[in-house]
């Protein structure tokens, strides 16, 4: 089997070699309009992003040749490699797909304007750092920004697969289980896949998180820039901090204001701060007056189109608003300062790694616009609860959570699809019932027959 899939991989190089000269040749002959005679453009194609996942998926393919041939791929480690390669496989033929994506069109508007020193829009809500690092992209062109973004978004999926498993393990699961875990998480995901289909920054965001909590051990100055760069590129991260704070590691927190600093002063010294008094701006815009989606799962948009079938007056709606998200933010900070059961108390960070479970939802209920792909952040406290839920009563809300806001499609209709916040605020319920609780029984048993598949 190995001499075969030597054979294979050296087909496999063969015919690389073979694809890049001939690129190669087309180009140097005949310049980027060469390929013209050489492609056709079916119905409903992107040219770019085809090529980008026909070469992802070929770039696999010679992976997993190599990880044969060379050894590396184990009976130990057979399963996670082997969701490493579903999830791939599977996200890059549903990307190939998609013809127009979403919201990658606010980040190259606002790339463009910071290019050519103009006010960010308006429909761009964050940080500055992303769009003036897509800002260097502006003169290849928008489709340049749109590929670029594309790939960038591809390889954060699947290291949050490889990431998710990492993190699981820290919070006792066995390797096995963990990468079974994290392969039927993402493998069907609403969240995900919304993330992936409107170039969202979300996996970017989450991927720093889960960095920092998995380097704030061994590497505190690398966990801060990891969690420095999350913040800087959507804001609501900034709830996490208290996590880091109740470790009291001031060389940490150091760390991470010089961070802050060096990644404000980028900004700062291309662009000036416009771009940051312009995010100020446009987040103001949310806390006033505006037209609503259904889609939008915040306590905003709950209780304001709620409430306008009522005619309420617009000061009503907003003290209701902030009510919600007073009382939410207390339940998620009692949590982080009482919670002691997720993680072992002999390991250094206990704190840090029990608390940041409930602010996870903190973060994602305390922002004003609250969008399906937003689920993403509230992963771990919905994976975690495995271990401590007991009662089928438990399960059968657990269930439901999971249904409405990992598995139901996109759609807009009132008042069933804010089903999301609702289920949202069963993890922040469930946590607070399990919160003093040992593991159940079947987290072991879960853990046991997991590691009896290596065997």
């Amino acid at each position: 089997m190995t001499k075969a899939t030597r054979n294979a991989l050296i087909l496999w190089a063969v015919i690389t070699c073979l694809i890049v000269s001939e690129s190669l040749w087309i180009y140097t002959r005949h310049g980027l309009d060469g390929f013209q005679a050489f492609m056709q453009e079916g119905p409903y194609t992107n040219i770019p992003i085809t090529l980008a996942s026909v070469a992802f998926t070929w770039l696999m393919a010679g992976f997993l040749l190599w990880l044969v041939s060379s050894g590396r791929l184990r009976r130990g480690n057979l399963l996670g490699w082997s969701g490493f390669f579903i999830v791939a496989f599977s996200y890059i033929n549903m990307l190939r797909e998609r013809v127009r994506y979403g919201d990658i069109d606010y980040y190259i508007q606002a790339a463009s304007n910071l290019f050519h020193h103009q006010t960010l829009p308006v429909t761009y809500l964050y940080p500055p750092l992303w769009a003036t690092l897509l800002s260097f992209l502006v003169p290849y062109g928008d489709e340049s920004i749109l590929v670029v973004a594309w790939v960038a978004n591809l390889l954060s999926l699947f290291l949050f697969y490889l990431l998710l498993i990492r993190t699981l393990e820290r919070y006792e699961f066995d390797p096995h289980a963990a990468a079974l875990t994290a392969l039927v998480f993402i493998l069907v995901n609403m969240p995900i896949m919304r993330t992936l289909m409107y170039v969202q920054v979300n996996l970017h965001v989450m991927n720093l998180i889960l960095l920092s909590l998995l380097l704030y051990k061994d590497r505190p100055f690398l966990s801060a820039v990891a969690l420095a760069l999350a913040v800087h590129l959507k804001a609501s991260p900034a709830v996490l901090i208290l996590a880091f704070l109740l470790e009291f590691n001031w060389k940490w927190l150091a760390w991470f204001i010089f961070s802050m600093l060096v990644l404000t002063a980028f900004t700062l010294a291309i662009y000036g701060a416009t771009p940051f008094f312009d995010f100020i701006n446009n987040f103001d815009l949310l806390n006033a007056p505006r037209t609503l989606s259904m889609r939008d799962n915040s306590f905003d948009s709950a209780i304001g189109v709620t409430l306008s079938y009522f005619r309420a007056d617009f000061a009503a709606t907003r003290a209701l608003v902030l009510f919600a998200k007073v009382v939410t933010a207390v339940v998620a900070i009692i949590l982080s300062l009482r919670a002691r059961v997720f993680y072992p108390a002999e390991e250094s960070g206990t704190r840090l790694f029990n608390s940041v479970v409930p602010l996870f939802i903190a973060m994602t209920l305390s922002v004003p616009l609250m969008w399906e792909h937003h689920g993403v952040f509230v992963a771990l406290p919905a994976l975690l609860l495995i271990r401590k839920l007991a009662s089928p009563a438990e399960w059968t809300f657990f269930g439901t959570s999971y249904l409405a806001v990992f598995l139901l499609p996109t759609f807009d209709y009132y008042p069933w699809s804010y089903a999301r916040l609702l289920g949202i605020l069963i993890l922040l319920v469930l946590l607070w019932i399990t919160r003093n609780r040992s593991d159940n029984a079947l987290f072991p048993a879960f853990n046991a027959w997991a590691a009896s598949l290596s065997k």
